[in-house]
């Protein structure tokens, strides 16, 4: 951290081991982001007529470049909260959360999910148990019975839409699909005209 971490506390006297604990979790922060510029925590008393015990709750301000992150933890009804060092490790559990995503963001790390590949049903060759998949570049893809789901192999019909995953690599009869699903409505074969 760039900054010394400035505590506040509002509404009780801290212990010496509660402002330990504070710094503790603080410098902790410094292996998921290690460009934190300064970190303000503010922890305060809430008392509630209902309850005998205080909530507490905490307040964290990170600085780091190009973002400032805040955490709130209200105490809400969470009867944990009662006990300052839950508190204060649910409130940096947070902090680091939003670091880590906003490290993520920083170096362009999102999620990405594949969007599987689909064709339609070119060839079916039924008594061997497999068939060709053929894709909008033309290209041609193998399938297996075993790697059909959904209704399964014997509901495809030529020109079926199908939904697929490619093997890694290519099989004998060139690239493969290691999963089939029929897409399309309904998933039903086209209606015969007399």
């Amino acid at each position: 951290m760039q900054l010394p971490i400035q505590i506040t506390y509002r509404d009780f006297q801290p212990a010496a081991a509660v402002d330990a604990l504070i710094r503790e979790k603080a410098a902790e922060l410094d292996r998921y982001h290690h460009r934190i510029m300064g970190c303000r925590v503010v922890v305060e008393t809430h008392h509630h007529h209902q309850r005998k015990g205080r909530l507490y709750h905490l307040r964290i301000d990170l600085t780091v470049p190009g973002a400032e992150i805040v955490v709130g933890r209200e105490p809400g009804a969470r009867h944990a909260h009662e006990d300052i060092g839950v508190a204060i490790r649910d409130a940096f559990d947070a902090a680091r959360r939003q670091l880590e995503d906003h490290a993520r963001k920083a170096r362009g790390d999102t999620k990405t999910h594949a969007v599987p590949s689909h064709g339609h049903v070119s060839q079916l060759i039924a008594e061997n148990d497999y068939g060709f998949i053929e894709t909008p570049d033309g290209s041609e893809v193998y399938f297996h019975r075993n790697s059909v789901g959904g209704p399964g192999f014997d509901a495809l019909w030529l020109g079926a839409e199908v939904r697929f995953d490619l093997v890694e690599g290519e099989g004998e009869k060139g690239p493969q699909a290691s999963v089939v699903v029929p897409s399309g409505k309904h998933h039903l074969p086209p209606k015969e005209t007399a």
